[in-house]
This record gives structure tokens, C-alpha cells and sequence, in this order.
């Protein structure tokens, strides 16, 4: 008997973080919405049956994208027109009340199956979505882990899945409630990282249907999808460099994939034309923040780099001195993952300040034993964080010294000015607000542990503005790196490091 053939072109992007402008490389653009646009518009052209999907983190990485709190990508986004999008981390760092704003800004739909309110277990937003293409109906599952979506933890009221299992367990719920409606191709869209992906995939049951993984959070640029359990899972990197195109024949008789193809396109001058309508609203959100963001903060001695999140690094050591000296306390401990750009300087303006810490928290003081301060080192520099896994690394402020062997778990050295760090001696340690309010998974401690060594405060509203007013305040400031922080690296993780960075950089 003839099979009943459909073709379905499906793109996806992840992890745009509000990268809307080309960039010049060899003389011709690259990236930027307006090609990304382009190349999408162009499919949509040529072939019958497109669809469009973003697997999270439309938000957070651009100036344009702060200033305008999130408002000028979605109004950008819908120029764009994705059929479906899912939500990402960075989707909630204005704030879960401000996300439900953005969403009714939005003219696609939003779909999240497991983000609800404690007090009576109402989704935020709809689990799924059927899109109907050519009398084929595809279903849409939007899946985020508590593991990866930190920011709502320190909500009271907001709740999420903390294990892959309960995850599947939802997947499995809305799937078995659609096996009636004669759904041709089902697609969760993740954003958990690649290998949280394949562990899912790993646990799905067949009998559910999950017939592909679009994923995002990790930034894998991928030449193959990788297929656990005979579901192809892939993302496409980040920004807006690249795109995932998958081109399927679906058995509409059998609700399956016939056969599919693969492969991650360049977006570049190339490949794609220019949208003309994306760039005017673009230059309108630009022409607002240039005047604002061009005026010159500072001009250092030097660039100064962060090459790796899982080292020591001098925009690390300078702005966690800063903070250190400016709030006087004895350490101030700077998430790696605040620090956005590799190379910093030498001449700073305010945009660019904000390209390089976009997250703006308060400042809090806090009180450690030295028993708590080696619990907590160790707690960072677990294996996953040392293999470059989406776990937070810190930057220590001067006076630190740290040496850690990973072949036995163990710190070598602790000492602060000097002097080995005692157990029963008290030091006041600064933190940022989200890591503050995330201290348990940061760093294995209890507020109440540390409350018992004394009450703990916050003694700035804006980390950003005392980092700003600094820089301000002098010029040719310098920072180097200088062993406040030295790992011996087992060689399997070293390897896995340069991986993953590798990985990441390409990317990029």
C-alpha cells in the first residue's frame, strides 16, 4: 500500500540572548536578526511547509535587550515571527512578573509545561501547542528543569521539576492526552543542556511518541544530531550565527518520520538576504541607546581577559577587588558566569561595562567559619564544574590563595593574607544577590548556619554601580592573574574542559 508523504521543513534556534546585530568578519556580515530573518523568510519561500521554532533564551546578553527589559525582543522576535517558542533561564531574569507581561506582548505563543504556582499548581503557560501544516498536526512540548532555572528558587510562589524523571513523568502525561487527535510528529522543545538531553531521551518511553529534541542552554554547535533511544537531538549553538534546518518526510498514515536530513546553516551575507523592516526597528532601539551607552567610563592600562569560566581571570580579580575594596569586606566571591565577554578594555564606555556584567544584583554581607569557606570551595569545585558543566565557578578577591587536587578531591592550600585559614575564625564574604539566594546549590551552606555566626545584611543595592563608579574614578587601572586560584586537574577532566570550551568557543 502507498504511503501518505508529507514534507516538513523545520528551523530552530536557541540561545539568541538578544543578538540582534551582524557582526564584520573577513569583510562580510554574519549573524545579526536581519539575515537571520532573511534566511528564514527565504525558506518560507521556497518550500511548501515551514515551521519555525526557538528552544529558549531570547533574552539577556545585548544592551539593547536591558535597557529595553526584555520589550524591544519581543517586539523584534515578532518581526521575526517563530510559530512556536519555548522558555529559556534567562527568560526570568526581569522577573517572572515582567515574563508574564512580555508574554502578552508576544504575537507567537509561549509554551511551558512545568512552571506553576504553588499555592494551587496552575501553569504559568501552556504546556504544549498542536500546529496544523498542510492537514499534518505537530505537537510542541516545552520542557525546563528547576536544575537549570535558578533564578525562580528564590520565588516562594513559583514552582518548577527538579528531576529529568518528573520531566519525562509530564511529557509522558500530555502525550498519552493528544494519542487521540492523530498527532503526526511530536517535539519537545528543552532548554537543559545537551547532556540532560540525552538522559531524558534516555528515559522517554517509545509507546509516548517523542519523535525528536530541540534543545538549548549548553550552546553545542552540533554537525549530527545526537540520537539516544531513536530521537535525534539537536541545538544550534548560539546567537544568531547559525540555525538548525531539518528537512523530514512524515507518514501521516503511520504518524512517524519517514526519513530526515539535518544540518546547522551559517547565517551570513551568503546564504542569506537582509530584512529590511528588522533593521529599521532594530536602528530605532539603537539610536536610543547609543548616546547613553557611548560615554567612556574609563580607559585601563591594557585588555583584560576571562578566557575560561572554570580559571582565574583578570576582569575577575579586578571587579571582585573592587567590590571587595569598596564594600570592605575580607572576601568577595564573583560568579564566573556574571562576566559575559573574554577581552575587556582598553578603552571602556558604559555599553560596553554592560555587554561585560549585564547582571545588575545587590550586594550582601555575609559571615563563614573557615570550616564553611573550605565546604563551600569544594562544594565550586566539584567534578562537573571542573568539566565545564552548567554549575557556577568564582572569582576570589585579593588576599585569596586557593590550591585544590582534583585526583583526590582535597584543598592543598586555604590561606587568606597570608595565613592558612583557620576553622573557627569568622570572615565576612560578599555575595551577590541571586547567588546569595541560591547559597545551597552554589556552595552546600544554609543561611541559618551562617546566621548563627552572625546576622547577615545587604550593604549595596547595585553591584554594577559600585563596579561603574570605580572604573570611573581613576584611569589605567590594571588587573593581572596572579595564583589566587591554582587546580591540579585530573587529565580526563582537563580533556573534558578543553572540549567543552572549544566547543563553546566555536560557537561563539
Amino acid at each position: 500500500m502507498k504511503k501518505n508523504l508529507k514534507k516538513l521543513t523545520l528551523l530552530h534556534s536557541n540561545d539568541m540572548h538578544g543578538d540582534f546585530l551582524a557582526d564584520k568578519l573577513d569583510d562580510k556580515l554574519v549573524g545579526g536578526v536581519s539575515l537571520l530573518s532573511g534566511y528564514v523568510c527565504k525558506v518560507r519561500h521556497e518550500e511548501k511547509n515551514v515551521l519555525y521554532a526557538i528552544a529558549g533564551d531570547m533574552f539577556c546578553g545585548s544592551v539593547i535587550d536591558s535597557e529595553f527589559h526584555g520589550l524591544s525582543t519581543i517586539q523584534i522576535m515578532n518581526l521575526l515571527s517563530p510559530d512556536i517558542v519555548t522558555l529559556g533561564n534567562h527568560e526570568v531574569d526581569y522577573g517572572v512578573a515582567h515574563l508574564l507581561f512580555l508574554e502578552k506582548c508576544a504575537e507567537f505563543p509561549i509554551v511551558n509545561a512545568n512552571l506553576y504556582i504553588k499555592t494551587n499548581h496552575a501553569r504559568l503557560f501552556d504546556p504544549c501547542r498542536i500546529i496544523e501544516v498542510d492537514g499534518m498536526r505537530i505537537l510542541f512540548i516545552g520542557i525546563i528543569t528547576e536544575i537549570t532555572l535558578m533564578k525562580c528558587r528564590s520565588d516562594k510562589l513559583i514552582g518548577s521539576f527538579i528531576t529529568l524523571e518528573e520531566a519525562a513523568n509530564e511529557v509522558g502525561r500530555i502525550c498519552n492526552a493528544y494519542n487521540s487527535t492523530d498527532v503526526d510528529l511530536t517535539v519537545l522543545l528543552t532548554h537543559i543542556g545537551l547532556e540532560e538531553d540525552k538522559k531524558l531521551a534516555a528515559i522517554l518511553d517509545p509507546a509516548w511518541g517523542v519523535d525528536m529534541i530541540i534543545g538549548g542552554h549548553s550552546h553545542d554547535f552540533m554537525k549530527e544530531p545526537a540520537v539516544v533511544n531513536g530521537i535525534p537531538i539537536v541545538q544550534a549553538g548560539t546567537g544568531t550565527d547559525q540555525i538548525g534546518r531539518f528537512d523530514l518526510v512524515i507518514d501521516t498514515d503511520e504518524n512517524r518520520i519517514d526519513s530526515y536530513s539535518w544540518t546547522p546553516v551559517d547565517i551570513n551575507e551568503d546564504n542569506c538576504p537582509r530584512d529590511p523592516s528588522i533593521e529599521e526597528a532594530i536602528r530605532g532601539y539603537k539610536d536610543q541607546t547609543d548616546e547613553k551607552y557611548g560615554r567612556i567610563l574609563t580607559k585601563l592600562v591594557r585588555p583584560l581577559t576571562a578566557p575560561s569560566h572554570v580559571a582565574e581571570t583578570e576582569i575577575g580579580n579586578l571587579f571582585a577587588d573592587i567590590l571587595k575594596d569598596s564594600l570592605g569586606m575580607d572576601i568577595f566571591l564573583l560568579a564566573s558566569g556574571s562576566i559575559r565577554v573574554k577581552e575587556f578594555g582598553p578603552l571602556v564606555t558604559k555599553g560596553d561595562f554592560d555587554q561585560c556584567f549585564p547582571f545588575d544584583d545587590a550586594a550582601h554581607l555575609t559571615y563563614w567559619t573557615g570550616a564553611q569557606l573550605k565546604h563551600g570551595f569544594l562544594r565550586m569545585l566539584r567534578d562537573e564544574t571542573l568539566e565545564g558543566e552548567h554549575t557556577e565557578f568564582y572569582q576570589v578577591s585579593r588576599g585569596v590563595e586557593l590550591e585544590y587536587d582534583q585526583k583526590t578531591h582535597s584543598i592543598v592550600k586555604l590561606c587568606f593574607e597570608g595565613q592558612p585559614v583557620e576553622d573557627e575564625r569568622v570572615y565576612t564574604v560578599g555575595l551577590q544577590d541571586f547567588h546569595y539566594k541560591n547559597l545551597k546549590d552554589s556552595f552546600d551552606l544554609e543561611h541559618e548556619d551562617l546566621q548563627k555566626n552572625h546576622p547577615q545584611r545587604e550593604v549595596a543595592s547595585s553591584c554594577c554601580q559600585v563596579i561603574e563608579e570605580r572604573l570611573q574614578s581613576g584611569q589605567h587601572q590594571n588587573a593581572r592573574t596572579e595564583g589566587r586560584i591554582v587546580i591540579r586537574f585530573t587529565e580526563e577532566s582537563w580533556e573534558k574542559l578543553k572540549k567543552t570550551e572549544a566547543a563553546k568557543e566555536k560557537a561563539q
